[in-house]
């Protein structure tokens, strides 16, 4: 059994600043999280000291991302007509196939060094899952995880089996990026153009639709936040902005 002062360390390894972004392209964050991701990187090399786990938060414009094992045909429009709807397509680095970024959705970007935590992918995706879970049943929806299909399901086993949370990863000697999806007020009808995660036999919801109200997107993110903080076992902060964040990474204590 670990002492008190090695499970204190521990837990120090564990603590993760959280950083929201507000509104912010799908391309501009996707090159924070590299920067973050590469840093934390360094720091395993001994190119860097100390520095701390990361949550970004954020809500993207319209857009498009496929993974790197996507199938393009998945995309059911072009992008012309995307355009047209005022959406994007990008090809990602990520895991997983094809899906949808936008308004009324709360995208979570953890970057962490799982050496600090555990080893273990399938692990971390299913507690990815537990986190979405946990913030569904807080608004008495009752989400599951399906067996061989990553993410976030109501109704399984029924007909009308849907998906309300997605999740894409990527990770680099152990160090994690992208993350999920959750869908809050997401305007449902984008997901027209394409086969969701490649499963063309399943539907998509959110918590709007399941409770036929509009769902306080701030208060939906803070517990999102505190599940990831409870289930991961780690000790959160808040960053208010990027000059906050990168001057906490900067002076993480050893």
């Amino acid at each position: 059994m670990p002492s008190s002062a090695s499970h204190v360390i521990q837990t120090a390894q564990r603590d993760t600043v959280v950083c929201h972004l507000g509104r912010m392209g799908y391309d501009e964050a996707w090159s924070l999280q590299q920067k973050i991701q590469a840093r934390l990187i360094d720091v395993k090399r001994g190119d860097l000291p100390m520095s701390r786990n990361v949550l970004l938060t954020v809500e993207h414009p319209p857009v498009y991302t496929l993974g790197k094992s996507g199938n393009p045909e998945n995309l059911l429009a072009s992008e012309s007509d995307l355009a047209e709807h005022g959406a994007t397509f990008v090809h990602t680095d990520r895991g997983g196939d094809i899906t949808f970024h936008g308004p009324g959705q709360l995208v979570g970007y953890p970057i962490l060094d799982l050496d600090r935590f555990f080893t273990d992918i399938g692990r971390y995706l299913r507690k990815l899952e537990q986190v979405l879970i946990r913030a569904c049943a807080h608004y008495d929806i009752a989400a599951e995880r399906v067996a061989g299909r990553t993410g976030v399901w109501l109704g399984v086993g029924t007909q009308r089996e849907r998906k309300i949370g997605a999740m894409g990863i990527r990770c680099s000697r152990w160090v994690t990026m992208h993350g999920f999806a959750l869908n809050m007020n997401t305007e449902l009808e984008f997901y027209d153009s394409i086969i969701p995660c490649g499963i063309a036999d399943r539907s998509v919801t959110s918590i709007s639709r399941e409770l036929g109200r509009y769902v306080d997107e701030d208060d939906c993110r803070i517990r999102v936040i505190d599940f990831f903080g409870k289930i991961f076992d780690a000790t959160i902060t808040d960053a208010n902005t990027l000059e906050d964040l990168f001057d906490r990474l900067a002076h993480a204590e050893t």
